[in-house]
């Protein structure tokens, strides 16, 4: 598949039919309440629809309540595989790369500025975090697993914001494209997926061909779930990198959203981090990884630690060795991973469960009411070509 300005310009205007009718049908009706209140008992799938539910929803529900039909589940075997072997470097690269990525996009910084809650800036990587965890269980799409309900909800919440912005008249669609657009859904498919493996291999992680493609391929049928135009998402790692370089170079830039947002990132993570002394390397890995120039735009702060950090690759490339030598050594680091990544979702939930539910007004504070085998290994697509 080739992307042009033309093909990207149309994906611009174009939101998810099937969620945004069933979040303005219910706004017409008034039973946004009625709806959040009851979905608060659906949180794994399989498990009865309550009592009362709106019809519209409940015929959503029923729609969505399995994965695409074109799944290969032994691909995504892969992938999970994939996650246990890299979660550390994984929700490193998630919460260093890939959310200041979406921040380095002026309207996107700007429509999460518009959705964020002052007094809980964690919320985005907690729901971020919750949702990975959610689809790299083995139960994910069983009865019982908790993903799918999860990217239910998920789903309807885009489309309540894009409701509200139009609603309210807040947002320039002529200018800006619809919010939460066909575009801006791939493009963050891309930064959870591709520019995470690119992460990864900027640290230094030794990822097989096979791990990387089914990790990708996992975040396809995410994109599929959360009403991604399955005719215009890349297909492969090398249309991603085309539609990826073209989407950065359309609309990537510094903006006032973009540095405060990276600001609230940075100071979660220091508050993460025991004690002040490795402060520092909250802004030095997010210069490492997203690079100079877009690190000046988000106003990431230059640190001691800035050549420190260079370093990481050799020393995770002395854990990978020990993990590659014993089987128990790989057990002992899988394990380590999996609590880190349990702690951290654990600080930034609060131990809280994140329930998406669908905002009844936006906030008015921003003026708006290991067992893939290590063969082949992976190395990121070349840059596409200008055109």
């Amino acid at each position: 598949m080739t992307y042009t300005q033309a093909s990207m310009d149309a994906l611009r205007h174009s939101g998810d039919e099937l969620a945004d009718s069933v979040v303005a049908t219910l706004f017409e009706r008034g039973e946004v309440g009625t709806f959040n209140t009851l979905m608060r008992y659906v949180s794994t799938s399989g498990a009865p629809l309550p009592d009362g539910l709106p019809d519209v929803a409940r015929a959503y529900l029923e729609a969505t309540s399995t994965p695409p039909a074109w799944v290969d589940w032994d691909e995504m075997e892969k992938a999970r595989l994939f996650f246990i072997d890299n979660n550390v470097h994984i929700s490193t690269a998630l919460s260093f790369a890939a959310m200041p990525a979406c921040y380095v996009v002026p309207h996107v910084a700007r429509l999460l500025s518009a959705t964020h809650g002052l007094d809980y800036p964690s919320k985005r990587m907690a729901e971020t975090g919750q949702f990975t965890v959610y689809l790299m269980r083995p139960d994910a799409f069983e009865a019982g697993g908790r993903f799918l309900p999860a990217a239910q909800k998920v789903r309807l919440l885009h489309a309540s914001i894009r409701h509200h912005l139009k609603r309210e008249n807040r947002w320039d669609d002529q200018a800006l494209g619809t919010p939460i657009c066909q575009e801006d859904m791939i493009g963050g498919q891309m930064f959870f997926s591709l520019l995470v493996l690119d992460s990864l291999h900027r640290l230094g992680i030794h990822m097989s061909t096979e791990g990387a493609e089914a990790y990708f391929y996992a975040w396809r049928v995410v994109g599929a779930i959360l009403g991604v135009d399955q005719a215009a998402v890349p297909r492969d790692l090398d249309e991603a990198r085309q539609f990826l370089d073209r989407y950065m170079l359309r609309h990537m830039g510094p903006s006032q959203e973009g540095a405060h947002l990276t600001r609230q990132l940075i100071d979660l993570y220091e508050d993460v981090v025991p004690g002040t002394f490795f402060d520092p390397v909250v802004s030095a890995l997010i210069r490492y990884l997203i690079g100079e120039t877009c690190a000046d735009w988000l106003q990431v702060p230059s640190t001691r630690w800035d050549s420190v950090v260079k370093v990481v690759p050799s020393m995770l490339g002395v854990l990978e060795s020990i993990e590659d030598a014993s089987p128990v050594g790989a057990w002992a680091l899988d394990r380590l991973g999996h609590l880190t990544t349990l702690l951290e979702l654990s600080s930034l939930t609060r131990g809280r469960v994140m329930h998406y539910a669908i905002p009844e007004q936006l906030k008015k504070d921003f003026g708006v009411s290991g067992g893939v085998p290590r063969t082949r290994r992976w190395t990121p697509p070349a840059p596409a070509s200008a055109g």
